[in-house]
């Protein structure tokens, strides 16, 4: 989670629309990485309430020696900005992060685009839609891309950036470069696509989740442990393909000599689990007897420091 930043003086300003959770966390990747950045809401009290909850997650961040400077010197790099054309003034980058709708994303983009400098790139941080959706009319439609995190940024490096069909190649190359060097591990999609990369590999495993649970194959908590105790292990380390390359004495080409056959007839004899409301209901059910929804906030900050302890040790791995 280290970078090469020593100072902000470095890095070019970043504007951040919305300081929701995907907000403050975007803030905290590049605050620490550098760079000043301007945190803007439209409800002040939103605002108001970021600077402690970013800190909180610093010091936290500090714990486990995932910062490089002070948690408050990192802090003061984050200013609250209620003007939206005095947060955007003189930046590199403004990362979006307003409700998941066209609408919405239609009308920031619509205002970003007029107040920006005509050189910074505008990137939504949306899950599911491209940007096409949202940026066609736009006079300066070329500089805006997608960057979908994944949850929470500062912990999880992985960012998707996907252009839209007009998106410029040298703000690709600029956007791979800044969140390169903010510590993300950016990858680069070739067009759109719904749902991006990430979320259609989940579908694909909480597809076939649902569907075991559903038919009574096992509990959820049992199917949990297959992926944490399990695939997620050697996931956490290397993707799928290069799990399967190791997996047989040849590669890729005699594991799908050996293993082809099963996984094409294990996929082709499933249906795609439809999301009824009764097979949710059963998994629901099953995780409110281990967890009750009060203590899933709790949970959740305990994943995270699970999270920060992973990542202090990958960074201590080595790659090869």
């Amino acid at each position: 989670m280290r970078t090469t930043a020593s100072s902000a003086t470095e890095r070019g300003p970043i504007a951040i629309v919305g300081a929701g959770l995907i907000g403050r966390a975007w803030a905290i990747v590049f605050a620490r990485a550098g760079h000043p950045v301007r945190l803007h809401d439209m409800d002040l009290q939103t605002m108001q309430n970021s600077h402690a909850y970013i800190e909180a997650r610093l010091n936290e961040l500090a714990e486990f020696d995932l910062l490089n400077d002070a948690p408050l010197t990192v802090l003061a790099r984050i200013t609250c900005v209620p003007d939206l054309a005095d947060a955007l003034r003189d930046v590199v980058l403004v990362q979006e992060n307003v409700r998941e709708t066209v609408e919405a994303k239609i009308d920031i983009f619509s205002r970003m685009d007029a107040l920006a400098p005509k050189d910074a790139i505008l990137a939504s941080s949306t899950s599911w839609l491209p940007a096409s959706e949202f940026t066609k009319d736009l006079p300066g439609r070329g500089r805006c891309v997608v960057a979908h995190p994944t949850n929470p940024p500062y912990l999880v490096p992985l960012v998707e950036l996907c252009p839209a069909p007009w998106t410029e190649s040298e703000v690709m190359v600029r956007a791979h470069e800044i969140y390169t060097a903010a510590g993300q591990s950016p990858v680069v999609l070739s067009r759109e696509i719904h749902g991006f990369l990430l979320n259609r590999v989940q579908a694909a495993v909480l597809n076939e989740c649902f569907k075991l649970h559903e038919e009574g194959f096992a509990s959820s908590e049992d199917i949990d442990r297959v992926l944490k105790d399990g695939l997620a292990l050697r996931w956490s380390f290397m993707g799928p393909f290069e799990t399967i390359d190791l997996n047989a004495p040849a590669g890729v080409s005699d594991y799908a000599k050996r293993y082809g056959q099963q996984n094409r007839e294990t996929i082709n004899s499933e249906n795609a689990f439809d999301w009824s409301e009764s097979a949710v209901a059963r998994v629901h059910d099953e995780r409110r007897q281990k967890l009750e929804l009060e203590g899933i906030a709790l949970r959740s900050a305990w994943r995270d420091r699970r999270l920060m302890a992973l990542a202090a040790h990958k960074r201590q791995a080595p790659n090869s």
